[in-house]
């Protein structure tokens, strides 16, 4: 009983410390339907305890790019996932089928204290969301469908992901290209990606600007290597091009945005 208690404790110690800017897309949790094989399969598994370095392109003006230390753990169980800022149960696995809950906290990503270009602002904050998602894997794809919702009341908006991994796997290497696309309803488009109320355009330098629905397409490349029986490492990238109604933002400072990390764990058991 200790055990499963002490690393989920350990999971809640690194959502706590991500920074509130590092919002991205690539969820790791897609992994878990890749059957680890051998003592040095590059699939994580367990508790791994280490951290990673994060870099990504700014969302809103003003805002500068960033080199992110972030130390912290993850689970990766047969059911059970915690990522950091969100978390998977799969409630159905069979014949290359896996159903799943879904829960995220979307860190708050403007605050008007920050540059003075966001005066008259308001702050965007965090939230919880809720939802289900379902992954398949195929001889050649593994495919992952979600949908989710804000269930804290901030946005009041949801999205769904449509989204196919490549993995390859070659004794302790894992190298998985990625694709997909980002649908965002009209209230969490505009909380988080570039909305101007028409209160805020009152008390700023904006223009009131209306996001509505956007889509977003999206690439990813994840790298894994068992460096050892005790140590793996992992690298990835994942780029997002924007919708037009987002990139055309007065907040927003470019088309699109890329995020690096690389980071190394300690396959605690």
């Amino acid at each position: 009983m200790l055990q499963p208690l002490r690393r989920l404790l350990a999971g809640l110690l690194l959502c706590s410390s991500l920074p509130a800017y590092a919002d991205f897309e690539m969820d790791l949790g897609s992994l878990g339907q890749l059957t680890p094989e051998g003592a040095l399969s590059p699939v994580p598994e367990g508790l791994v305890v280490g951290g990673i370095g994060l870099t990504y392109t700014p969302r809103y003006q003003e805002q500068q790019q960033k080199v992110l230390p972030i130390p912290g753990f993850i689970y990766m169980g047969q059911q059970f996932m915690f990522l950091g800022d969100r978390l998977r149960y799969y409630v159905y696995q069979e014949n290359g089928l896996g159903v799943y809950g879904y829960g995220r906290v979307r860190f708050g990503n403007l605050d008007p204290e920050d540059p003075t270009a966001f005066s008259g602002l308001n702050k965007r904050k965090a939230e919880l969301e809720a939802g289900i998602g379902a992954n398949l894997l195929t001889p050649y794809a593994l495919l992952t469908a979600r949908v989710s919702h804000d269930v804290t009341g901030t946005s009041k908006g949801g999205d769904a992901l449509l989204w196919a991994d490549f993995p390859i796997v070659r004794d302790n290497w894992l190298i998985m290209p990625g694709t997909g696309v980002f649908w965002r309803s009209s209230k969490l488009s505009n909380y988080y990606f570039g909305g101007v109320s028409a209160a805020e355009a009152a008390q700023s330098g904006y223009a009131a600007y209306d996001t509505g629905s956007t889509l977003g397409y999206g690439a990813s490349l994840l790298t894994s290597w068992r460096i050892n029986r005790d140590w793996v490492s992992m690298a990835g990238v994942f780029y997002e091009r924007y919708d037009r109604a987002i990139a055309d933002s007065p907040l927003v400072q470019h088309g699109g945005e890329m995020t690096f990390l690389l980071g190394a764990g300690y396959m605690w058991k």
